[in-house]
């Protein structure tokens, strides 16, 4: 292939970086992990873990089903380098680690990080390189592309191929300062940027393959360099494969090295992750696996285990978190999620430090949009190239039309395709999703009643204007203005079609916008109950709490609501009068009734029945056995359902989200109507399943669709992510630590007041639903993924790692606090 003076210096720069000083690095963490987990649920599937000399996270996994090498680079921009690996048949080849290390270096801003891997194979044949956003690795993955015969290019970004398509049409004035943001003045130095260059390196004896790829503006490079052993093998590139060959038996060992030049982020230690208390219960553990090693007693054995597990977890979060964002999760989701940080800071409260939940909430507000929306997700370095290519497009398209009819007009719309490409790279924020509108101030609200934080420390926090975006108070009023209003309808008038609203994804169906993001994820639902029956009701106390906490620190709410534009707002109304906003709360917290489904045993058992017939025959055998030891047809069930329909009705889908309201509702409150809401949500989530949520060894599968009817069964099907197929991680943790809550809460009442018999029945109940969901879970041995899965075969239930799953998952690690939760917990 032709190969440009720019890509050939590229090349050139970031081979020197092979003569910088090298330092061998040991895993942070891999997977599967001997001793802690089952191999065989990988299903060929291995990782790990290590930081390259700036501390930014390089994750290299193994896959050998589809013979797929990804090496994430989880800096600033989102990097990825990938490649495939098939025998000389072109099947997909197992490959296995060459060392127990890797090396790393650093030449000016590149940093390199290089690997052995080793192959049990006669001919290796490499193909689908692919170099650039780890969204793209995503998106191949998903697209199948990557199982078929290898072609070239891997992939292709149509954005940035009309991109340039578009500036082809310019005259050469014009084009020529297009060009220029670019960092070129050629059009076919852009369409050479599309792909990598594969080039063969080396001497005769001892040959290489190098691919070097500069980002579509220029302004970054990746290289993969693949050198197999001479001593074992040699090496001959044929695009689209780079073929290896064993000169010998010997199984042939494969050099991997890796180099960017990429930005980087600023990792946070341990102890400014986690406060002094949870340091101290993980030293405790600690102390405790190393004494009881060596030891072959039960409980001797999983002092280690629990100890091996805690500091897994613990990695887990140093290697998700830095200064500018907490990773969502990795390899997949190596970027900020709003749901997912702030989620997460509610569940790790008892954890963390006190400045972690300013992390969050400064992230947040830094990323508001123009309305107070809270971001979903970024889009970074190569993919924000995508996106902002898609919009340069748009300009373009609209520049076009309009040229012939309204020279300003077309002028306007060049002026605004002109800036897009001023800065290709620029952030761009995803603000589809609500649930996270109402979990901000849930945040920040328990952030300004912590006493453990000053006054002066809020106030100063509060003020900050670093983030170049006017004070985050401002922000901050003006993303609770946002959620006052969304729940102004409902707050004035609870009838349900004021509830918040899906927006239309087309013609039959409604999108998603609240954590179960998947086609089906809420059974095509109009209305979800997790957003109207949880989050609202909570963010309008929390927003009351906000307010009552502003005073306290000297601020005037009147005035705040007035210099941030929202005179007039519904927000406005709140904060001037005091039974307004009570009233909308009580309004908001009846909302729940809308939701709400009951089944006597005869209804269960018939949807029941008509559910696993549809099912394969292996599996309706193995359920109908469930259904005969366990009896969990022969009562009634309540539960709330996933989402109504459009015109106000439940979709009977029992699911896992009420345990969101088991994490955050005042567990003191022990009245009657309180217990009943909390059993009934307790009791369909450990019903076994199929007619509630509970499989033993397993875990609560996250949905049980069998009430539903056959068109969400096959919507289920077709899209597992959020199907009666998979345990989700988050909603374990959320169960039990919604239970351990609620636990507390009622004990603390108890010993204040004096135990009734209702009492202590409660807190049995309680007690025994977390033993049997933590015990299920452990058993699986799949609860750090961020969801695992099960197959049946030969009438028996084997839990299985889901395909898709992400290895370190910001949700997962929640996990230590439900551990230290549990350590101080006394149960009944």
């Amino acid at each position: 292939m032709p190969k440009t003076l720019n890509a050939v210096l590229s090349g050139l720069l970031l081979a020197a970086a092979t003569a910088a000083a090298q330092t061998r690095v040991q895993p942070i963490l891999g997977f599967p992990e001997q001793g802690l987990d089952d191999p065989a649920a990988y299903q060929g599937y291995q990782t790990r873990f290590f930081r390259d000399t700036k501390g930014n996270v390089v994750q290299v996994y193994l896959d050998a089903r589809s013979g797929r090498v990804v090496n994430l680079l989880a800096d600033a921009i989102d990097e990825s380098v990938g490649f495939t690996v098939r025998d000389g048949a072109g099947k997909p080849i197992r490959l296995e680690w060459g060392t127990p290390d890797a090396i790393v270096s650093q030449n000016g801003d590149n940093r390199t990080i290089e690997y052995e891997l080793v192959a049990n194979s006669p001919q290796l044949l490499i193909g689908w390189i692919l170099l650039g956003s780890m969204r793209v690795e995503r998106d191949l993955g998903y697209s199948g592309r990557g199982l078929e015969p290898y072609d070239w290019p891997t992939f292709r970004i149509r954005e940035e191929e009309d991109l340039i398509g578009n500036i082809d049409r310019l005259d050469p004035a014009e084009r020529q300062r297009q060009l220029g943001p670019l960092g070129t003045g050629f059009t076919s130095e852009l369409r050479a940027r599309l792909e990598p260059d594969l080039l063969t390196t080396g001497l005769p004896a001892s040959r290489g393959a190098t691919a070097t790829q500069s980002s579509f503006d220029g302004k970054t490079t990746l290289q993969l360099e693949l050198l197999p052993d001479p001593s074992t093998a040699s090496l001959v590139v044929n695009l689209p494969v780079v073929s290896v060959r064993a000169t010998g038996r010997q199984p042939i060992r494969l050099t991997v090295r890796v180099t960017t030049d990429g930005p980087s982020l600023t990792p946070l230690t341990r102890d400014q992750i986690f406060n002094s208390a949870f340091l101290r219960f993980l030293n405790d553990s600690r102390v405790a696996a190393n004494n009881a090693r060596g030891k072959s007693a039960g409980a001797e054995v999983a002092k280690v285990t629990r100890y091996r597990l805690l500091e897994r977890d613990v990695r887990g979060t140093e290697l998700l978190s830095s200064k500018e964002k907490l990773m969502a999760g990795l390899p997949n989701y190596a970027t900020y999620f709003g749901r997912d940080m702030m989620m997460t800071s509610l569940m790790m409260q008892p954890v963390w430090t006190d400045a972690m939940p300013e992390f969050v909430i400064a992230s947040a507000l830094r990323k508001l949009g123009p309305e107070g929306d809270v971001s979903h997700e970024e889009a970074l370095g190569g993919q924000a190239i995508r996106e902002n290519a898609a919009e340069y497009n748009a300009h373009m398209a609209n520049y076009f039309a309009l040229r012939q009819r309204s020279r300003s007009a077309a002028d306007s719309a060049l002026a605004r395709a002109r800036a897009v490409l001023s800065d290709l790279q620029k952030v761009r924020e995803n603000y589809h999703m609500r649930d996270d509108e109402f979990q901000l101030p849930v945040v920040v609200a328990r952030y300004l009643a912590n006493p453990a934080v000053s006054a002066a420390r809020k106030r100063a926090f509060l003020r900050d204007t670093s983030d170049g975006r006017g004070q985050r108070i401002g922000l901050l009023l003006k993303e609770l203005s946002l959620v006052a209003t969304l729940a102004a309808p409902y707050a004035r008038d609870p009838n349900v079609q004021n509830l918040i609203s899906s927006p239309r994804l087309d013609a039959t169906h409604w999108r998603s916008i609240s954590w179960r993001d998947s086609n089906a994820g809420y059974a095509n639902g109009r209305f979800e109950m997790d957003i109207n029956a949880i989050w609202a009701p909570r963010a309008l106390e929390s927003i009351g709490e906000i307010m009552t906490s502003l005073k306290a620190l000297g601020f005037d709410m009147g005035d705040l609501v007035s210099r941030a534009g929202a005179a007039d707002s519904s927000l406005a109304e709140l904060a001037r009068d005091s039974t307004t906003l009570q009233r909308a709360i009580q309004n908001w917290r009846g909302a729940g009734r809308h939701f709400v489904v009951t089944l006597s045993p005869e209804e269960i058992q018939t949807k029941v029945g008509a559910k696993l017939q549809w099912l394969p025959a292996g599996e309706r055998t193995y359920w109908q056995r469930i259904l005969g030891a366990t009896g969990a047809d022969k009562s009634p069930l309540s539960f709330m359902a996933i989402s109504l329909d459009s015109a106000g009705k439940p979709i009977p889908v029992v699911n896992t989200d009420p345990a969101t309201a088991l994490l955050l509702r005042d567990a003191r409150d022990v009245s009657p109507e309180a217990i009943g809401v909390v059993e009934r949500d307790v009791r369909a989530i450990t019903r076994p399943y199929p007619v509630g949520l509970f499989i033993d060894r397993l875990g609560p599968v996250v949905a049980n669709d069998a009430y539903a009817t056959p068109a969400v069964w096959e919507a289920f099907r077709q899209d597992t992510y959020h199907s009666p197929r998979v345990v989700w991680g988050r909603e374990v943790n959320l169960i039990l630590l919604g239970l351990g809550n609620q636990i507390g809460g009622a004990s603390e009442v108890a010993a204040r007041t004096g135990a009734t018999a209702g009492l202590s029945a409660y807190l049995d109940e309680l007690g025994s639903a977390l033993k049997k969901t933590n015990d299920a879970v452990e058993a699986s041995g799949l609860k750090h993924n961020e969801l695992w899965s099960y197959q049946i075969e030969g009438g028996t239930l084997k839990p299985i790692r889901y395909g898709a799953s992400t290895d370190v998952q910001l949700w997962n690690v929640t996990d230590l606090a439900v551990q230290f939760v549990l350590s101080r917990l006394t149960l009944p």
